[in-house]
């Protein structure tokens, strides 16, 4: 809850900062420029409750959501080791993993499809950690156990929370200034119908939300290939030895990975790409074992 809090306080810090940024941007407009934004009714405060309703909001909502919707976009079906050895060996290894972590065991789940595997939920005691069947069959235990590794500390780290109310406070961002910018738009246009009523507002309102959204997901991606190499270290530490987790990423590269629904693509264990993109929300397998061979005699 300590995370949840303190990405709200964020959240409230970064509109108050672009209240007062806007404010002293009009200040040095000139008093034409303040006497027509303020005289038609801009409300910053309004606009900013606003922002952080809607912007907020979804991320709550699909933070909430996350494991129901994680178990009927992949079909994942919850195991408890009865269902066959390999079940009982995914079951156990999760357990131990999350006494080792200090956190409550999580759900533990299976699903069909290529290679891959992924965490979520709302709470870092109350997660869901899925595999698919064909990285149970194609991967090594020793493999599957960094693998796993990797999604605890996914779950230890509270990652699905943090990213999750990120993309939440950039939501707010994005909402904020492009209805700033599209009032300054339609006032320097000389709009002379009520603000925020004309056909210029609502254009450059939804073309600033692309342009910004295209920004803010640059900042998203960033963070999660960051958090990426985070889990991969954890998975290390776990196991005592990065070799382990090495080698599942090295086995990872020569399979033909899975597509995850959209909502988990930042949550799976990764692809084959070769190169670290902009719009990655994993880096490069290359890189990732690169980050791991340099753990070595410390972990």
């Amino acid at each position: 809850m300590k995370r949840v809090f303190l990405f709200v306080a964020v959240n409230m810090a970064v509109m108050f900062t672009l209240s007062v940024v806007v404010s002293v941007v009009l200040s040095l407009a000139g008093p034409d420029v303040r006497e027509a934004l303020y005289s038609d009714g801009i409300d910053f405060f309004a606009l900013g409750v606003f922002a952080l309703v809607f912007g907020m909001g979804g991320a709550f909502i699909s933070l909430l959501i996350s494991k129901p919707m994680a178990k009927w976009s992949t079909g994942a079906q919850v195991v408890d080791g009865t269902e066959s050895d390999d079940a009982r060996w995914l079951v156990t290894t999760v357990d131990r993993l999350a006494r080792a972590a200090n956190v409550k065991t999580p759900e533990v789940a299976i699903y069909r499809g290529a290679p891959n595997a992924f965490a979520t939920g709302a709470f870092k005691n109350s997660a869901l950690v899925a595999v698919s069947d064909q990285i149970l069959a194609q991967m090594s235990r020793p493999e599957l156990e960094a693998v796993l590794g990797h999604e605890m500390s996914h779950v230890v780290n509270g990652d699905m929370v943090t990213l999750t109310l990120v993309q939440g406070v950039l939501n707010a961002v994005v909402l904020f200034l492009s209805r700033i910018i599209a009032y300054v738009v339609e006032n320097a246009l000389g709009e002379r119908r009520r603000r925020g009523s004309t056909g210029v507002y609502v254009i450059t309102v939804y073309l600033m939300q692309f342009v910004l959204g295209i920004a803010a997901s640059l900042v998203v991606c960033a963070y999660s290939r960051r958090r990426e190499y985070a889990a991969d270290a954890g998975s290390a530490r776990l196991l005592g030895t990065p070799q382990p987790m090495i080698s599942a990423l090295m086995r990872l590269g020569n399979l033909s990975a899975a597509t995850l629904p959209k909502s988990l693509q930042a949550f799976g264990i990764g692809g084959r790409s070769s190169k670290t993109s902009l719009f990655a929300t994993h880096p490069s397998i290359e890189d990732r074992v690169a980050a791991l061979e340099r753990l070595r005699g410390g972990v």
